[in-house]
C-alpha cells in the first residue's frame, strides 16, 4: 500500500522560513517524480513544485520561484520541500503527490498525501 506521509508545517511570521518533508513507503519510489501542490481556504488545489525521478530536473510555479527549493532523496524515500521569505498568501494545506509523470498537472499524480497545514501569520 502506497503512503506518502507530509511533515514539517506549522504556524510562521511573514518572512520566516519552513522546510516540509514527505515521507514515501510502498512504492518505487525513484521510479516516481514527486511533487508539491497547495489548497487555500475557498481556492482550488494548485501547483507549487515538482522534481523528477532522479532529481535533476525541478520546476515551480511563479509564485513561489526564488524563494521556494524542491528536493529529493531516493536513497530516504524522500522529497522536501525548502520555504523561504514565506508570505501570508502561501498560508494552505500543502500535499505531496507521486506520478509517473513529471509536470505541473495534479492529473498525471496517482498517490498523494494527507496534507500538512502552513499558516504564515502578518
Amino acid at each position: 500500500q502506497v503512503q506518502l506521509v507530509e511533515s514539517g508545517g506549522g504556524l510562521v511570521q511573514t518572512g520566516g522560513s519552513l522546510r516540509l518533508s514527505c515521507a514515501a513507503s510502498g512504492l518505487t519510489f525513484s521510479s516516481y517524480a514527486m511533487g508539491w501542490f497547495r489548497q487555500a481556504p475557498g481556492k482550488e488545489r494548485e501547483f507549487v513544485a515538482a522534481v523528477s525521478w532522479s532529481g535533476d530536473s525541478t520546476i515551480y510555479a511563479d509564485s513561489v520561484k526564488g524563494r521556494f527549493t524542491i528536493s529529493r532523496d531516493n536513497a530516504k524515500n524522500t522529497v522536501y520541500l525548502q520555504m523561504n521569505s514565506l508570505k501570508p498568501e502561501d498560508t494552505a494545506v500543502f500535499y505531496c503527490a507521486a506520478g509517473v509523470r513529471y509536470g505541473p498537472s495534479s492529473r498525471w499524480y496517482d498517490y498523494w498525501g494527507q496534507g500538512t497545514q502552513v499558516t504564515v501569520s502578518s
